[in-house]
């Protein structure tokens, strides 16, 4: 029943991203999103720890001390922050590389699509930034990318969905060739 229960929460998930990266251009990823979460060393995870309202990666954690799910899940999916963290040659430590522009909206889209699959009628727009500024102290990001997350966040908690998808298709990834610093 696990087994069942964990692939519709996939399959809901990922039908959220597709849904909308398409609706901000972003055709390709959003269908290939996530599909590493079929592999068995995540999938098998997913169903042994489903829980149906946070992720099952969290509680291998508890019980393993580490997630093997989520370290091959977030070293095979750009759209994760954890993918980008690198030796940084300026300061000779890890440190979070900026992000392509496309893969920050995706993450943007991952996390509204993640919020709603797991509060369900609780979610509003304001649950992913909440999220967000939960657990914002520890997120190693490149300051260009923490700024441009933050400010999709903040715009889709004030305007809502139909907008701040406006705004990604005519702002953020009609500059994504020049860089999205001067986003505005």
């Amino acid at each position: 029943m696990k087994a069942w229960q964990h692939l519709k929460t996939i399959w809901n998930h990922k039908k959220m991203v597709r849904k909308g990266c398409f609706k901000v251009g972003l055709y390709r990823q959003g269908i290939m999103h996530d599909w590493s979460k079929y592999t068995p060393v995540e999938f098998l995870v997913g169903c042994k720890y489903y829980q149906g309202d946070k992720s099952p990666n969290n509680e291998e954690r508890k019980v393993k001390g580490y997630s093997a799910a989520w370290l091959h899940h977030k070293g095979r999916n750009k759209h994760h922050l954890e993918y980008w963290i690198d030796y940084s040659v300026k300061d000779d430590c890890m440190a979070g590389m900026k992000m392509p522009a496309e893969y920050v909206v995706e993450m943007f889209i991952d996390r509204i699509s993640a919020s709603k699959n797991y509060q369900k009628e609780k979610y509003t727009n304001h649950s992913p930034l909440a999220y967000y500024e939960h657990g914002k102290n520890h997120y190693m990001m490149h300051p260009d990318t923490r700024r441009l997350l933050e400010k999709l966040l903040h715009i889709l908690d004030e305007r809502g969905e139909e907008y701040v998808f406006r705004y990604i298709r005519t702002k953020v990834l009609k500059k994504r060739k020049k860089g999205y610093k001067n986003v505005r």
